[in-house]
């Protein structure tokens, strides 16, 4: 039998608010357990929630940049259930009235194609703290430092049909919050998070299957790797006689597989209702507005711009555009060298692979826009040649100096002089004179070998372009 999966997302994101939605308490990662908890986080007697209205804020910038509805008035409940990390035996979320209702997300899938995935809703809502295992014996440790820290909970439509739409999804809504800069995005940290609806139905069947929520996914890569697992044990379980339970699974990545937690609660398990300390949120138009005029230029709009402004292929906009910081970093490398093409190669080549081979971030680069700007100049001036730029970048990064100083500190400035370059080649083809013979009898193909030669005479830098022209002239003279 032929199979379909159905993937729902529920995407768990952090907002970078300084305090938490319901307390004045910081949120920074990497504190000492349990010293960023006040009285409200650890749900006190007679403690009163009061609602961050950065969070609102944020919540609302989401919505408009997905293209969703603002609920004007949306209402926080309590949904109640009992954990060790959720200390007040309930998690203050939105349920029935979430302040951002539907929206989609547009995703473009490997054959080119776009496809746009309906957002249910994204509501606000409060962390639990964090259950520690390692160095207790017997016992579990408690971490209240992240409880009350906001979210926003994104739930998209079942309409994801493959664990490569769902990471696609995934990774064009991280980089949405990342733009926004509501969110972020550190998956370690677990600031960017996701929970995945899996279910198999067969081929051409309308009516959803049985669904089993895999918990806490917090990489692209274990996204992919879990959901693709599950299709395959739901299939396994069907196919040899049995049923899919409704549960929540928790997927193990050093043994890629997904294992049982806990039968799947329904709704009405929470037993929710609306919060008697919270009022409700009322988004007004000036309200709305104000979040309007704060949006930046989104990733899509930026990579139109990028290809009708700068002349960039689809798949190059589409590279120097994932990330802000890095569409900001090329444009101003672009402008600084008047090369846009030029730019682009630079940026996603040389200057991405020593960030990954340094495995530093962006704002961490020894090499800065302006810097790489005044490298490329150079190469565009015939300063120095391209390969011979490589070498001066590889000096730049380990703090020699900017691009002039080190050209003229190594010695590296190209040579341009046709005179020069002349006697160089009158040498070479005087030193191979078996080689020379062989190409004026038609052996066309030892061209390149005399380029060769010319370069590694001039130490590569004889101006490629003038070599190949004068070299041309003189081997068909």
């Amino acid at each position: 039998m032929e199979w379909e999966t159905v993937i729902g997302l529920e995407i768990h994101a952090q907002l970078n608010t300084i305090s938490k939605i319901f307390s004045g308490a910081p949120t920074a990662y990497g504190a000492e357990p349990n010293r960023q908890a006040c009285a409200v986080d650890l749900g006190m007697p007679g403690v009163l929630p009061v609602l961050n209205q950065g969070a609102v804020e944020k919540a609302v910038m989401l919505g408009l940049a997905i293209d969703a509805e603002i609920t004007p008035r949306s209402v926080f409940a309590r949904k109640n259930y009992f954990y060790p990390d959720l200390p007040k035996g309930y998690q203050i979320s939105q349920y029935e009235l979430p302040i951002v209702a539907r929206g989609h997300l547009d995703i473009e899938l490997e054959d080119g194609t776009i496809k746009r995935i309906g957002v249910t809703r994204a509501h606000l809502e409060e962390d639990a703290g964090k259950s520690l295992h390692e160095g207790f014996e017997l016992m579990t440790g408690i971490d209240l430092n992240r409880a009350g820290t906001p979210l926003i909970e994104i739930v998209s439509e079942p309409e994801l049909r493959s664990a490569k739409e769902a990471v696609a999804y995934m990774k064009k809504l991280h980089s949405l919050v990342r733009y926004l800069d509501i969110c972020d995005g550190n998956m370690q940290e677990g600031s960017f998070r996701c929970d995945a609806n899996v279910s198999i139905r067969p081929k051409g069947q309308t009516e959803f299957g049985t669904r089993a929520e895999l918990k806490n996914l917090n990489s692209f890569r274990f996204v992919e790797r879990a959901i693709n697992h599950e299709i395959e044990r739901q299939i396994d379980v069907i196919e040899g006689g049995g049923s899919v339970v409704q549960e929540t699974r928790l997927y193990d990545p050093d043994r890629d597989e997904t294992r049982s937690m806990r039968t799947k609660e329904e709704a009405n398990d929470y037993r929710y209702f609306p919060d008697p300390d919270l009022l409700p949120v009322v988004v007004d138009t000036a309200f709305v507005n104000q979040m309007r005029e704060k949006l930046p230029e989104l990733p899509d709009a930026k990579r139109a711009r990028f290809v009708e402004q700068y002349g960039l292929s689809d798949y190059d906009a589409g590279v120097l555009t994932a990330a802000r910081e890095m569409g900001d970093f090329y444009e101003a490398v672009a402008a600084g060298c008047g090369a846009p093409k030029l730019a682009a190669n630079w940026v996603m080549g040389e200057f991405s692979a020593a960030l990954n081979r340094s495995e530093v971030e962006l704002a961490e680069a020894p090499v800065n826009a302006e810097g790489l700007a005044g490298l490329l100049a150079r190469i565009q001036d015939e300063t120095i040649s391209g390969k011979i730029a490589k070498e001066v970048f590889e000096a730049m990064w380990n703090g020699e100096g900017d691009a002039d100083t080190v050209i003229e500190a190594k010695g590296l400035k190209q040579i341009t002089d046709t005179g020069a370059i002349d006697a160089i080649i009158d040498e070479v083809m005087a030193n191979n004179p078996q080689q020379l013979e062989q190409y004026r009898g038609g052996k066309d193909k030892l061209f390149g070998f005399f380029v060769g030669q010319v370069m590694k005479a001039t130490q590569g830098k004889a101006n490629p372009a003038q070599v190949n022209e004068r070299l041309k002239a003189k081997l068909d003279g």
